[in-house]
């Protein structure tokens, strides 16, 4: 085993980032923590979600004081780089050991899992993860499980075993290498077996898979993973390097010069047809290493292939919609040929499962794929969520380094014996291509539509009745639209808040992101009353999400003068914000979900002032009843698939721009209330807040919240059969009642 000075020497990718002031104080269970969230840190050493870690310390048992050796894992669906003491499961490792009595082979493993909560110390109750046996068995303290993109391309290498020799060697290191398995307690007796069998190894590559790792002590372990891995790149880059312009078979065509324009032009309509079972949000990468590949002339072979590691394909399915197209500056035939690539993908998903299904599989899941892969332009990634559809990305992006350094690994035809090939799946079973080995579709299956996987899934707290879609908040930065994006992301949309004043509408943003999450919120400058600054905005919007789904428009204004006379350019103003501009937000948000073809929704924000007629309100008072009607016109011309609504409401003093100090002091004024000339703008508000409340029949103040909440009904699927109406949020005011 290396020495840990020896380690630290090597590195020339990978950073030691290990710091021994901050190690100090932690006890053993928060020097893993803090392990795991250092190789974490560096999605070169492994992916988001993927990998395992493990420490087996002694501990005093909770029940007689005496000493027991526990292991400490990372618990099921957690993530390395983020993991906290609390995410770890513990188990007596003696518990566990004992539990290999009752394994009855590889057809019966899934049900050891059943044992893993009875090995459980002290009343943790975190779901074990599927790789608890494979470092139970290990007998090495503490274990590093992870997929570096360098240590696969050596695992799905068709003469890996030859080139992990090879780097043996050169890099002096004693690496053994196992076959192809699932994870599970066969891999655990085949790693055990295969440690005990070469002493002195220091570590294990699994074919087809990942990298074992180990150290004595914490720092050890750190150290070895991090130079083990620093070194595989080093080995992996000079042989890709080597190859330069031959990679994937050399260039087939170049990246378009307007691709990110042209991606965006796209982006709804693909979003749209990869949304038919259930909406999906998006992303997209033209990063150099995706434009090598998808503009190579194997990328299309290699793609349908499929991925290697089982942490990839369960986020990318077994392969990508690849495109065969001819990249073209204004889009000729892509749409053509994308509808046909993804008819042919659904019926090969569907003969997949179709082959491999048994009688207890889960049911087929969405067919649609979730990477699509288009030459001379990028990645569009899909995911639940903005994180997810990123994620899945970076994880294709994994599989493309894979490809790429067990590409640039091969040297000649490959083996007559694959080294992945073994007990779960023999040669002919695995596909190879320029010297790249992808996992064989039956082995694949059993990892996506595995028990445990399935069990994982519905794990997962339910979603939300706004979730997978796409809200934008015109007005959002104050008022009712500020309280209307709070909710919306309560609701689990994806919420863009859209305002005039960017600084308020990131404020909003920011607090959304809070409370939420940082990609569930964005927020973009909108100009309603400029079509190009709305369309600039939507495609925004469209480029961080692939689409819309929502349109939601608080914005509107409220014209006043000092001497009470409304001028004529006021007046133009007044029509042109709160009645032509949203004319134009639903005009060029249709042109989006024509693209799209999915149900959409939007709700316009009208007035009691609609249809109560006001001494001094003229302007405002019949640019919202014109407002009004525009409601119903729209539901007329935009159905079937997108829903049109508005909200009435009394007036909202509380948060809204359209009552600043002057305007609230000069109606206070107006209607002989009483106040003090030092209270606060809020206070002030206030009060008239309560003078318009006792006109009501309720007597209860407008609040901001209360016509969200309405705004939100109708425009989320509460309300599908809903179109062409007006809600009232008046307080019961009878003056508004319709007549």
């Amino acid at each position: 085993m290396l020495s840990p000075q020896k380690s630290k020497e090597k590195l020339r990718y990978l950073e030691d980032r290990w710091d021994d002031q901050v190690v100090k104080s932690l006890d053993q269970p928060e020097l893993l923590r803090y392990r795991s969230n250092l190789l974490g840190s560096d999605l070169r050493i492994t992916n988001f979600g993927g990998g395992n870690t493990s420490s087996k310390i002694e501990e005093k048992d909770p029940l007689d004081g005496s000493t027991a050796k526990v292991l400490w894992i990372k618990g099921s669906g957690g993530d390395v780089g983020s993991i906290q003491r609390k995410g770890f499961a513990t188990l007596y490792l003696e518990k566990l050991h004992a539990a290999a009595k009752r394994y009855r082979g590889v057809k019966f493993e899934d049900e050891m899992v059943e044992m893993y909560p009875l090995c459980a110390f002290g009343n943790n109750t975190v779901a074990a993860s599927i790789d608890t046996p494979l470092h139970g068995f290990i007998p090495i303290d503490h274990i590093d499980h992870l997929h570096p993109d360098w240590g696969i391309a050596l695992a799905a290498a068709a003469n890996g075993r030859e080139k992990m020799e090879e780097f043996n060697r050169r890099f002096e290191h004693r690496l053994i290498w196992l076959p192809w398995q699932r994870p599970g307690f066969e891999l655990a007796m085949m790693l055990r077996d295969a440690v005990s069998a070469s002493k002195g190894c220091d570590g294990i590559v699994l074919g087809g898979h990942g990298l074992f790792t180990w150290g004595e002590t914490q720092r050890e372990c750190y150290l070895n993973t991090l130079t083990i891995i620093d070194q595989l790149g080093q080995f992996v880059v000079q042989h890709v390097e080597e190859k330069e312009s031959k990679l994937f078979g050399g260039a087939a065509t170049t990246a378009l010069d307007n691709q990110h324009e042209l991606a965006i032009d796209i982006f709804p309509f693909i979003r749209g047809r990869v949304s038919v079972r259930q909406r999906m949000i998006g992303s997209f990468s033209n990063s150099a290493e995706v434009l090598r590949f998808v503009n190579s002339r194997d990328a299309a072979k290699l793609a349908h292939l499929g991925t290697s590691c089982p942490d990839h394909f369960i986020r990318t399915k077994i392969r990508p919609l690849f495109v065969d197209w001819e990249p073209s500056l204004k889009l000729s035939g892509l749409r053509e040929k994308f509808e046909g690539g993804l008819e042919v993908y659904r019926q090969e998903y569907k003969q997949y499962y179709d082959s491999y299904a048994a009688p207890d599989s889960p049911k087929m899941r969405d067919a649609n794929p979730t990477v699509v892969l288009i030459p001379g332009m990028g990645m569009f990634s899909f995911g639940k969520n903005k994180t997810e559809a990123r994620i899945t990305g970076e994880f294709y992006t994994n599989a493309i380094h894979v490809m790429e350094g067990a590409t640039a690994l091969g040297s000649g035809k490959a083996p007559e014996i694959l080294p992945q090939a073994g007990a779960a799946a023999n040669t002919e079973a695995f596909t190879v291509h320029e010297n790249y080995v992808a996992l064989p579709p039956s082995e694949a299956f059993r990892i996506e539509y595995w028990q445990l996987e399935e069990a994982k899934i519905r794990r997962q707290p339910p979603e939300k009745g706004l979730s997978r879609r796409v809200v934008v908040v015109v007005g959002g930065g104050h008022g009712v639209g500020q309280a209307t994006a709070l909710q919306a992301a309560q609701r689990g949309a994806h919420v863009v808040v859209a305002d005039r004043d960017k600084d308020a509408a990131a404020r909003t943003a920011a607090h959304l992101q809070k409370t939420a999450s940082q990609e569930a919120a964005t927020v973009v400058s909108i100009d309603i009353r400029d079509r190009q600054a709305i369309r600039k905005a939507f495609r925004e919007v469209i480029a961080i999400y692939g689409g819309i789904d929502i349109l939601i428009n608080t914005a509107a204004v409220f014209p006043s003068s000092p001497d009470g006379v409304i001028h004529d350019g006021q007046w133009d103003t007044t029509l042109d914000i709160n009645v032509t501009a949203n004319h134009r937000l639903a005009d060029e948000l249709a042109k989006i979900l024509r693209e799209q073809d999915l149900d959409g929704s939007v709700v316009l924000t009208s007035s009691a002032n609609a249809v109560v007629a006001k001494r001094g309100s003229e302007a405002y008072d019949v640019s919202k009843a014109a407002l009004s009607h525009l409601v119903r016109e729209l539901a007329i011309s935009l159905a079937p698939k997108v829903r049109v609504n508005g909200i009435s409401p009394a007036t909202v003093v509380k948060g809204s721009t359209m009552f600043p100090r002057d305007r609230v002091i000069a109606s206070l004024t107006k209607y002989e209330i009483k106040f003090d000339s030092q209270a606060t703008d809020e206070e002030l508000r206030g009060l008239l807040a309560e003078f318009y409340a006792r006109r009501t029949l309720t007597h209860q103040p407008i609040d901001p919240q209360d016509c969200a909440a309405a705004i939100l009904f109708l425009a989320g699927p509460e309300s599908r059969c809903t179109t062409g109406h007006l809600i009232p949020v008046d307080g019961g005011l009878t003056e508004a009642f319709l007549r």
